[in-house]
């Protein structure tokens, strides 16, 4: 984790997450879960795949997130023509020097929208990779480290499929998180359209709740979160029944325990505790495994969905008892 001169208390994480929550949720409407999912993942310093209809405000969030974060934004437009370069940089001739220099892509950013991803060939998919796994961007047998934070938050369109490169399996596992956004509710929609004739503009204008020091700060103080034997027993048991459920060919990976982990750890937080319980690995266990599943052949005729198993999953683990607050606080 990237040092920082910020110091946080998980009490001031808290109130800080709720801010940013509460100024994203100006932009985005009626969709607190949502948000709060996407906060859960950046704050776990974890890449976001968004996989949902057009037009439910996929692009907004991610904009919106980094505008609320002070942080540094880019996007790509992933298309069949994209090649490696246009995300990593490259090096190009400089006549006057007569010699080549690096000209950074959009990947050099703290918050990298990488919109509709599975458009874009194997090969550009392939270039994002070590940047989502390593933290940095390889060319012309160099280098070059990306600054903290760097987040990926990518879209996909579940309905078109024809001209796409569906992300492998290995890709998908770099993703912490696979979320949904969902419409609105009646009420948001009109809230939606209320709100936009009382700016009279089509941009809500967000206002900076925190810096890079500060979020690099709200990430290091999840590492003061406890979390005891008995959840650590309960992840590692969900994830193993993945691997053991009879409708799935490929289970969850030890990336996805170490994802249940992180996720519980950064909800327990925003719920004002120091110790995860139960709740909190439940809470997250859909969207942190259920892309990592690939299902038994036969069953997509039958349109099992991984959630379900993941659902089928909490359902058949034993849930351990929550420890005393008093044996978690005195860890």
């Amino acid at each position: 984790m990237t040092e920082t001169s910020v110091q946080l208390s998980l009490d001031e994480l808290a109130a800080r997450a709720s801010r940013v929550l509460d100024e994203v949720e100006r932009a985005v409407v009626g969709k607190r879960d949502a948000l709060e999912l996407a906060l859960c993942a950046l704050l776990a310093d974890g890449h976001v795949l968004i996989e949902d209809y057009p037009g439910l405000a996929k692009t907004l969030l991610a904009r919106s997130f980094a505008a609320v974060t002070g942080t540094r934004f880019a996007r790509v437009q992933f298309t069949p023509d994209l090649m490696p370069s246009d995300v990593t940089g490259g090096s190009v001739f400089n006549q006057r020097s007569s010699e080549f220099e690096f000209r950074p892509g959009p990947v050099f950013t703290n918050i990298l929208l990488a919109d509709e991803i599975n458009r874009a060939p194997p090969k550009t998919q392939a270039a994002l990779l070590e940047a989502m796994q390593e933290r940095q961007v390889t060319t012309d047998e160099r280098t070059r480290p990306l600054e903290r934070p760097f987040l990926v938050l990518a879209t996909q369109n579940p309905i078109e499929y024809e001209g796409t490169y569906p992300l492998p399996e290995a890709q998908l596992d770099r993703f912490l998180i696979r979320m949904r956004v969902g419409y609105p509710s009646p009420s948001a929609e009109a809230e939606i359209l209320e709100r936009r004739l009382k700016r009279r503009q089509d941009e809500a204008e967000l206002a900076p709740v925190v810096d890079r020091d500060e979020l690099l700060a709200m990430q290091l103080a999840i590492e003061d979160v406890h979390v005891s034997e008995s959840i650590v027993g309960y992840i590692v048991a969900l994830v193993s029944a993945t691997r053991e459920s009879p409708s799935v060919q490929v289970g969850a990976s030890p990336r996805g325990t170490l994802a249940l982990m992180k996720l519980g750890r950064v909800k327990a937080a925003l719920d004002g505790r120091d110790f995860v319980v139960p709740d909190d690995v439940k809470a997250i266990a859909v969207p942190a495994l259920a892309h990592r599943l690939a299902l038994r052949p036969e069953l997509w005729v039958q349109q099992v969905q991984p959630e379900d198993v993941v659902q089928e999953c909490l359902s058949s683990v034993p849930v351990p008892a929550t420890e005393p607050s008093g044996a978690e606080g005195s860890r």
